[in-house]
């Protein structure tokens, strides 16, 4: 993604907004949260796992990658959940996408301080990052929904 702003001489350049990605892990109609371990200021607020994606990698497979580190796990990556948010400094933009585990696989808090599913009418139970706050009221009526499953990407 693609911002301009005006440099020195008032002329637009052109900078890139670094891509966060975050994985709506669902399982059984409950949504995986992880809480921060830090830094202090957001330390046990909670998130969807993920992170930055690296550059010349796609969102999906670096989805994947921040699953396995941070939860030592595998994922399915499905449809995006919500808009595009940004992020309060303004040069990041947040992409979360649903997940689902791939079979037998067991999160584990490697880089958060504790792990919970969530029903949807448990989401309010934990203080969300603001980031992430949009993105859970767009997951609530996927969790409430007749469908529980991330649907599968197309195939191709």
């Amino acid at each position: 993604m693609r911002t301009e702003r005006a440099n020195g001489g008032g002329q637009a350049e052109r900078r890139d907004l670094k891509v966060v990605v975050g994985a709506a892990i669902i399982r059984d109609g409950r949504v995986l949260a992880c809480a921060r371990s830090g830094p202090p200021e957001v330390a046990g607020m909670w998130e969807f796992p993920g992170g930055k994606v690296e550059p010349g990698e796609a969102e999906t497979d670096a989805l994947v990658r921040e699953c396995a580190e941070e939860l030592a796990v595998g994922v399915e990556i499905g449809d995006r959940v919500g808009r595009n948010v940004r992020m309060a400094h303004g040069r990041s933009v947040l992409k979360v996408y649903a997940a689902r585990l791939l079979d037998g696989e067991e999160p584990q808090a490697l880089e958060h301080s504790a792990l919970r599913w969530l029903a949807a009418d448990e989401l309010d139970s934990v203080t969300w990052l603001p980031a992430d706050a949009p993105i859970v009221a767009a997951l609530r009526p996927v969790l409430s929904g007749p469908r529980r499953r991330p649907a599968r990407p197309p195939a191709g």
